[in-house]
């Protein structure tokens, strides 16, 4: 059995069918107010492989001018974000092991041919709470490493109901998503990999 860095929590099974299932609802509900669109890199522009959304006072986006930041406007609608609702505060204060509110929730839509590279979530002025990863549809393989880029990684795969915390010293640990497995669940009517990702992001 794999050991992960220290800070780093895999909890198995943590959402039963039932709660994925009534979690997708939500999401949708979310995605309806504050459609999917696909994010670019900076200083490129290039294209991200994952859409992405998100709920709460702020919201996690990039593009080719101003970069990673959090701004409370969706950038192609002009709209707030949702708020965060209900289930997933209650998951973060279930899980977080902090009394500080998320501020934030990226979501993620993963398709079969996806990637997410490997990256540091440091662009919240609140680097002492947790982030808390919930997975939901096909299972992927995630990696995870130290707080430098050339440390060493080791990944497991993470299936629907998973949840991971990243908090201590595992807060800034690198990480990504190497590959998506097509079919390994049945949650999503045309398949691929819901991630939804809280964060606190001021201090």
């Amino acid at each position: 059995m794999q050991v992960l860095p220290k800070g780093i929590r895999h909890i198995p099974g943590f959402l039963d069918r039932e709660k994925q299932q009534n979690l997708v609802e939500t999401v949708r509900a979310i995605v309806t107010a504050s459609p999917l669109y696909v994010p670019a890199m900076p200083r490129t522009g290039k294209p991200m492989s994952v859409r992405m959304t998100n709920c709460g006072s702020l919201g996690w986006v990039t593009d080719k001018e101003q970069g990673y930041r959090y701004q409370a406007l969706h950038p192609v609608t002009g709209q707030p974000w949702p708020a965060i609702p209900d289930v997933l505060l209650d998951i973060w204060q279930t899980v977080s092991g902090t009394g500080k509110e998320p501020e934030a929730c990226l979501v993620n839509f993963y398709t079969d041919d996806a990637r997410m590279g490997l990256h540091q979530d440091r662009d919240e002025k609140d680097l002492e709470s947790p982030v808390v990863s919930i997975s939901l549809g096909d299972t992927c393989l995630f990696r995870v490493g130290g707080r430098e880029r050339s440390d060493s990684t080791l990944s497991f795969k993470l299936a629907s109901g998973d949840v991971v915390v990243l908090g201590g010293e595992g807060r800034l640990a690198f990480h990504g998503v190497d590959k998506i497995y097509p079919n390994t669940s049945t949650l999503l009517k045309n398949g691929g990999r819901i991630n939804l990702t809280l964060r606190r992001v001021t201090q």
